[in-house]
């Protein structure tokens, strides 16, 4: 097979860090005679291996990865021309013989087969190495196509990781005497000028960057098949992770998403695409026409791999061989899928060992040496399991950003530090794009496989098994059939050791950052991008959220790129044997905090344009509807006006990190001068803004509150403030009647759930709390935790749910009536003419809807375009109430990141990326993800730990339920267990209303 990976070091090269699967063997192979066959590297080096006359492709194709010790070998292929002089990939399942018909004369080439979306996704520094070579390669063939400079960025990636810093002679030398592009030496300048900015860059971070910027042209990954349309244009197909594009030239004109495609075939030469049904599509199925039956069948086979590596589970099995007559053709895809891939991965114990970098001339400075062959069949393997055991903490490159284990192996990692010189710890993985739960094709009307999910996905507590509707956290969506960690794993690898409390700091801050990214994007691309289509929203507002949020978001790219690149480095995951000199955030947040401040001017116009986009809403009724359909697009997940306020409640953030920081670190550790110096900064800023950010929370909670409301006039209005909203129990002639209640600084509003398909709330009467008086009346009426209300023109009796749900409602109300009273100015009325004399009129034929009504797969509220998880909506269900006060809690205490969700009837867990805000839990598959699969609003829940009967014998769990409905969670790390409202955290207060707690 010629030389071993470990055994090509010899010469003073530079080499990496791969990973190596202990006591990895070459496959077996059928008996019979041997053939050689020839393969060609990546790095252009050729290997002669060694195979069965019998033996299938994958014996091949595993011998390669066996020789390159390369774990996650399924992202590639073997590629050669055939007879007919295509180039075609070897089929794994069927004998290599009989697809090469010439293997003497034949060169196979080892090449990468799928390109993720996103090369964090890759684990492993030798497969991003590989990537790299690949990219160097479509560069260097004209096949990636590009403008001069990203072209010269990633050229000057590429020297670096060669070559190493910028040396005037050297580097020109090395373009003159290298082909990188073919037409460098017009862009020769601006590549010295890229390379010189690289100065201490490693070659796996050069890797890294130069995919960073590959994976976002147009043309990455792209393998273009000449075909026609039926018109005679020539075109060209390609297939991609996200389904089938067109190009016309080397433009992108069309793309076909897997969600919308039912199924692909070809006939004689021509290939055709069936769509799913689409009331605005012209035609259900598509033709292209290909130079060859041939031609199709090869588009066709790759388009049935990509489909499977990236969205199925696991490796789809064989059909049944039919006992008469064959229909169609047998191939399928063979090999695991990505998410095998990222899984194995993960849960595997692999030990790091050197690999070459052929054309790097870069001495490296790490001491870890390869382990002999013979090391590893002397030792016993549960011995060298137990030995490389320890995770490799891959919180940036796997794309993975939340609550890491590493705690779990500090004490071996410590152990072995001397000896391996580097860190070799590592979170339990990422759950990727289509990882985190099982495959899920979500259409255009809000259905999942068939099933709608509303607009939001919104999740309520559900119903069991034997009821009529799935509970949301076992729906569909979020089923065992996703990733399951068993009870049964090795319980030397759960254990969990203390580590710095500041890493996980940093994490939380990177985990957040991500999210609030997201955002921005919402504002800055999704909202801009879906006004823009009907031109109705006014220039001067259109340019005024661009002008303002544009800057912001272009400044938190660069800052989250330095938390992802500095949480790398201090993981060890990139540079392993540079340790102590990145063990520290502060440098970045002080850096990016006075960044910020040059910001201020732009922070301060975003009340006005909150104000601005609210007055072309109230005069333009298009504008207005316009708006409302943004709000139904699942990546607008909240009220859109939430996220206008995201960078102001994003300052709030900041500061509490960077109080945490200063708490945990001594005066004298380096990095405690930096965050001091930052958090005073910071302080400033919130200081500067704070009056602005609390007239735009409130004025942004009473435009939120006017679309569930009617029957109301001018609620947002100056000088008026939203102090509590909920639900009470309001006494009248025919007994206790729900009702939800709305406080403002000058009157208090009743309401019933409307009947009207949109749902809204309807007013019934208005107190004005000027001369209110308020009275406990338990006693006198009978009813448990009720009080009187005596206004100036009528008394009305409520009832709380529980006693505490009565003292906050008491308490506000009395600091309201306090508020009115000195006030110079009587209550507005906030009633609409429509309603009579402020007279109740009970609506005694209106049916309360269910709390299963809040989590339905569709809800009602979808008709109408309606939010169904609005606060108000789960308060209604949840009988419970919020405040203001809270909303400003829960503002400063979001979170992101992963939690592990235990399955309702087994001891499985799956990992899910989970945004916590606005009340509410938000579940995606990734950070990658643009919109979430479900939500779970938390008004009302309760959080405990598990007791000893629950039989749940993990760390870090807590429970969260309400009634019967119970759901187990758990985090990753002591420091996100205690970030999660646990056992009376102050976190819980906001929004566990239960006489428990």
């Amino acid at each position: 097979v010629g030389e071993g990976a470990g055994q090509r070091l010899g010469a003073p090269e530079s080499f990496g860090v791969s990973t190596l699967e202990p006591g990895l063997r070459p496959p077996a192979q059928p008996p019979g005679r041997q053939v050689s066959i020839r393969v060609q590297m990546l790095d252009d080096t050729q290997e002669v291996f060694q195979i069965s006359q019998r033996s299938p492709g994958k014996v091949l194709f595993d011998l390669v990865c066996v020789h390159l010790n390369l774990t996650e070998g399924d992202y590639f292929g073997l590629e050669y021309q055939d007879q007919r002089k295509m180039t075609v990939w070897l089929d794994l399942l069927k004998p290599t013989l009989k697809q090469i018909r010439r293997p003497k004369n034949t060169i196979l080439r080892f090449v990468v087969k799928f390109f993720p979306p996103d090369h964090t996704q890759l684990m492993e520094e030798l497969t991003r190495y590989f990537f790299a070579l690949q990219i160097k390669r479509d560069l260097a063939c004209g096949r990636l196509i590009c403008n001069d400079t990203s072209a010269a960025l990633m050229v000057s990636h590429i020297i670096q990781s060669e070559i190493g810093d910028f040396d005037e002679t050297q580097s020109w030398q090395h373009l003159l005497h290298n082909k990188y592009l073919p037409d460098q030496d017009a862009i020769r300048d601006k590549i010295t000028d890229c390379h010189r900015k690289h100065v201490g860059q490693t070659p796996a971070e050069s890797d890294f960057q130069l995919l960073e910027i590959a994976r976002r042209l147009e043309m990455y990954g792209v393998r273009l098949h000449p075909a026609k349309d039926r018109e005679g244009t020539k075109l060209s197909l390609a297939v991609a992770h996200t389904g089938v594009l067109v190009f016309q030239g080397y433009t992108k004109i069309n793309a076909f998403n897997w969600s919308k495609i039912r199924k692909l075939s070809f006939k004689r030469k021509r290939f055709l695409i069936k769509l799913r049904a689409d009331p605005n599509a012209h035609h259900d199925t598509l033709e292209f026409a290909m130079a060859s039956r041939d031609c199709c069948k090869i588009f066709w086979k790759i388009c049935v791999e990509y489909h499977a590596f990236f969205r199925l589970f696991e490796e789809p099995k064989p059909k049944p061989k039919p006992i008469l007559f064959t229909r169609g053709s047998s191939f399928r895809f063979s090999g695991r899928t990505q998410k095998q891939i990222i899984d194995y991965v993960k849960d595997s114990e692999l030990k790091k060992v050197p690999f070459e970098r052929k054309h790097s001339k870069i001495l490296s400075n790490s001491s870890m040496s390869p382990q002999p062959a013979s090391f590893r069949s002397q030792v016993p393997k549960e011995v060298i399991q137990f030995l490389v055991s320890p995770f490799i903490l891959s919180l940036i490159y796997c794309n993975y950003a939340p609550f890491s284990f590493l705690g779990r192996f500090v004490h071996i990692y410590r152990h072995f530090w001397s000896v391996f010189n580097s860190s070799l710890s590592r979170s339990p993985a990422s759950d990727d794009s289509p990882l985190g739960s099982p495959h899920v094709i979500v259409n255009g009307s809000g259905s999942v496989n068939g099933q709608g999910i509303g607009c939001t996905g919104v999740l309520g507590p559900g119903q069991s098994p034997e009821g009529r509707q799935l509970s949301p956290l076992t729906s569909p969506l979020l089923t065992e059939a996703g990733y399951v960690r068993n009870d049964d794993e090795d319980e030397a690898r759960r254990k969990k050791f203390p580590t710095d409390k500041a890493y996980f700091i940093a994490k939380e801050l990177l985990t957040t950052e991500r999210t609030y990214l997201k955002d921005l994007q919402v504002i800055t691309e999704s909202f801009q991008s879906f006004v823009g289509k009907d031109e109705v929203l006014p220039d001067s507002v259109k340019n005024l959220i661009s002008a303002n949020y544009d800057p912001v978001y272009k400044f938190h790219q660069g800052f989250l790129k330095e938390v992802e690149q500095r949480l790398a480095q201090w993981s060890g995951r990139s540079n392993a044997h540079i340790k102590g000199d990145y063990q520290r955030i502060g440098d970045i947040l002080l850096k990016n905090i006075q960044g910020l401040r040059q910001l201020t001017i732009h922070l301060q116009k975003h009340s006005e344009c909150l104000v601005e986009l609210e007055r072309a809403c109230r005069s333009s009724r298009k504008v207005e509807t316009v708006c409302r359909d943004f709000e139904q697009q699942r990546v607008c997940y909240l009220p859109f006006n939430i996220f206008l306020l995201r960078p102001l409640h994003r300052l709030l953030h900041y500061k509490l990190i960077l109080e945490r920081l200063c708490k945990h670190y001594p005066p004298t550790h380096e990095d405690f001068r930096d965050c001091r110096a930052a958090l005073a900064d910071i302080s400033e800023m919130v200081l500067q803004l704070q009056g602005a950010m609390m007239k735009m929370e409130n004025f942004q909670k009473l435009l939120e509150l006017k679309k569930d409301l009617t029957g109301i006039d001018n609620l947002a209005i100056h000088g008026r403030e939203f102090i509590r909203l909920g639900c009470l129990s309001k006494l009248s002639g025919k007994g206790l009647q729900q009702r939800m209640f709305f406080l403002f600084s000058d009157s208090l509003v009743y309401t019933s759930r409307g009947m009207t398909p949109s749902n809204q709330f309807k007013v019934h009467g208005q107190l004005s709390l000027y001369g209110m008086t308020i009275r406990e009346s338990e006693e006198e009426w009978g009813v448990p935790h009720s009080f009187t209300l005596f206004g100036q023109r009528q008394s009305v009796v409520v009832a709380a749910s529980c006693a505490s749900e009565m003292e906050r409602w008491v308490e506000d109300i009395r600091m309201a009536i306090d508020l009115a009273e000195q006030s110079s100015s009587p209550s507005t009325d906030l009633l609409s003419t429509s309603l009579p004399d402020n007279k109740l009129l009970e609506d005694s034929g209106a049916e309360q809807e269910s709390e299963e009504e809040l989590c339905s797969s569709r809800s009602s509220l979808e008709r109408q375009g309606h939010r169904g998880n609005t606060t108000v909506h789960v308060c209604w269900h949840r009988n419970t109430s919020v405040s203001m006060v809270d909303f400003s809690v829960a503002v400063e205490n979001q979170l992101s990141g992963n939690l592990l969700r235990k399955f309702k009837n087994s001891n499985g867990w799956q990992k899910l990326w989970v945004v916590f805000t606005n009340f509410s839990l938000f579940f995606y598959k990734s950070h990658q993800d643009d919109y979430p699969l479900a939500s779970l609003p938390l008004l009302g829940y309760s959080v405990t730990v598990p007791c000893e009967s629950e039989n749940i014998h993990k760390d870090y769990v807590f429970k969260l339920h309400f009634k019967s409905h119970v759901y187990y969670f758990r985090s990753e790390s002591e420091y996100t267990f205690e970030r999660y409202p646990v056992m009376g955290n102050a976190q819980s207060l906001y929004y566990t209303h239960s006489d428990q707690h």
